[in-house]
């Protein structure tokens, strides 16, 4: 007896590219949209958030198995509501034309740069912050005036689907449009056409991203991550570094792209830091398992890729310390202890790949010179923290080093500034996005020469032995010849 061979049925992505023609011909439609419908926008942004804040903050605690309302708040509500605030009182600003100088070549005449909506914006949306990370380039996009595509992270499905059903209610689907499905979905939106894309994510995904966007000469602006480092200066109170890197650590149980990835502590110190941030992690997390502030590993896959870290290292001869101050087991929930690595090595697992999650590694160092240099020699991160009162040595490191972002005796809080770029550099993404370099980045800076009545260009057009011509290379040659040097 025969057997008839089932052929996979190929999925229609069509709907997508439908979408986004759509979209264009609205734009097409008003190019330019005035300060105050961008207002509006927002406003209407700002409404949605408002109104389904308790929704919101359940499906995003659903989606990780546990998450406090205090974290989606702090880090995801509270940011974007403040980051439209920001963008609302300045569009107006923003999208004056802004006069520039006249070069004598150009004389007589005006010379200005006016900032025009690029289009359409694609928006992809990872899972740790699948609200915050969604909408707050979308804020930037709706006050350059565009229109915005958004894929929601397939890994928080509840999430997604909110986002989804609140956007489509209150906006027309060719102003923004929300997009679920799992990663094949993904993949055939990033192909799009679109006037810019937004991409957050792993740097190895991010990669492919650009790839697929440089088929149409998409320009992008890649959010991704990498090992971002702390250093602590042996001058800076051991158990103040602890308590603030504690904070900023369990926020999302490490699962942010601008968490500590690693401690460089000076080497005397390593033990008494390790102790200062167990005392401070109990003190914050008393128990884990039921605690409804520590938040959960957001899936399966994602837990076991950090038990495999751990497992790496222990192998090759690290010091593991749990942090577990109730002495709970785990089974059966993606609850995942803080944990310290020590004396690790260059092919662990732990010093080779982001950790995005609660382990937290301490490496010894000498001097700030190694210290420095231990970070130059890695990829550039995302985010550079360091601890230290004095200002010259803290500008000093700055100067040294290179990162997206960095924070002084503290972290991650660069993130929520409105008034401030956000983004990375090389290995851990391009371009940025916040506030104005948000409009910015969702503009076209076109430049404009206006000229008069007046046809001055026949004064100097061929033939080149005119007088005019004459003179004005005199004066030219009299202007650059008598420039301090």
């Amino acid at each position: 007896m025969s057997t008839i061979e089932k052929l996979p049925i190929e999925q229609d992505y069509s709907y997508l590219n439908d979408r986004l023609i759509a979209q264009q011909a609205a734009f097409l439609a008003n190019p330019m949209p005035s300060a105050q419908q961008r207002i509006e926008s927002l406003n209407k942004l700002k409404r949605i958030i408002i109104n389904n804040s308790d929704a919101i903050i359940y499906s995003i605690s659903m989606d990780f198995s546990n998450r406090s309302e205090s974290e989606t708040l702090l880090a995801e509500i509270f940011p974007l509501l403040d980051a439209i605030e920001y963008s609302k009182a300045r569009i107006k600003k923003w999208m004056k034309a802004q006069k520039r100088k006249v070069p004598m070549t150009v004389m007589p005449a005006s010379v200005s740069v006016m900032y025009q909506p690029l289009g359409v914006i694609g928006i992809v949306v990872p899972w740790n912050f699948p609200l915050f990370l969604g909408l707050s380039p979308l804020v930037s996009a709706l006050a350059a005036g565009n229109r915005a595509m958004i894929k929601m992270s397939e890994f928080a499905p509840r999430t997604a689907d909110l986002v989804k059903d609140i956007i489509d209610r209150e906006f027309n689907i060719d102003e923004v449009a929300v997009f679920t499905g799992e990663v094949d979905v993904s993949s055939e939106f990033t192909k799009l056409p679109f006037d810019h894309l937004v991409f957050t994510g792993a740097t190895p995904v991010g990669k492919i991203v650009m790839r697929a966007a440089a088929e149409h000469l998409t320009p992008v602006t890649l959010e991704l991550g990498g090992k971002s480092p702390t250093i602590i200066h042996e001058s800076f109170p051991i158990e103040e570094a602890a308590e603030r890197i504690a904070f900023g650590k369990g926020m999302n149980a490490g699962q942010i792209c601008v968490s500590p990835d690693y401690i460089l502590c000076p080497r005397h110190k390593v033990n008494a830091f390790a102790q200062a941030f167990v005392k401070a992690m109990s003190r914050n997390y008393p128990n884990l398992r039921s605690n409804e502030d520590y938040t959960a590993i957001i899936n399966a896959r994602q837990l076991t890729r950090l038990q495999s870290y751990l497992q790496d290292a222990k192998e090759k001869g690290a010091q593991i310390i749990t942090i577990n101050p109730a002495d709970e087991t785990f089974e059966s929930t993606r609850k995942f202890p803080m944990t310290l690595v020590l004396d690790t090595t260059a092919d662990m697992l732990v010093e080779r790949e982001e950790i995005f999650g609660p382990i937290l590694p301490i490496k010894a160092y000498d001097s700030l010179d190694e210290a420095i240099q231990y970070v130059n020699h890695g990829l550039r991160p995302l985010a550079l923290y360091y601890f230290d009162w004095d200002k010259q040595r803290s500008d000093e490191v700055l100067a040294r080093t290179h990162s997206g972002g960095a924070c002084i005796n503290d972290t991650l809080s660069h993130v929520t500034v409105d008034d401030a770029p956000f983004g990375g550099i090389g290995p851990s993404g391009m371009g940025h996005y916040h506030g104005k370099e948000g409009f910015i980045n969702f503009s076209k800076a076109k430049t404009v020469v206006r000229k008069g009545r007046i046809n001055t260009t026949k004064f100097v057009a061929p033939p080149w032995n005119k007088p005019a011509y004459n003179l004005l290379v005199k004066l030219l040659w009299f202007k650059f010849k008598t420039l301090r040097r």
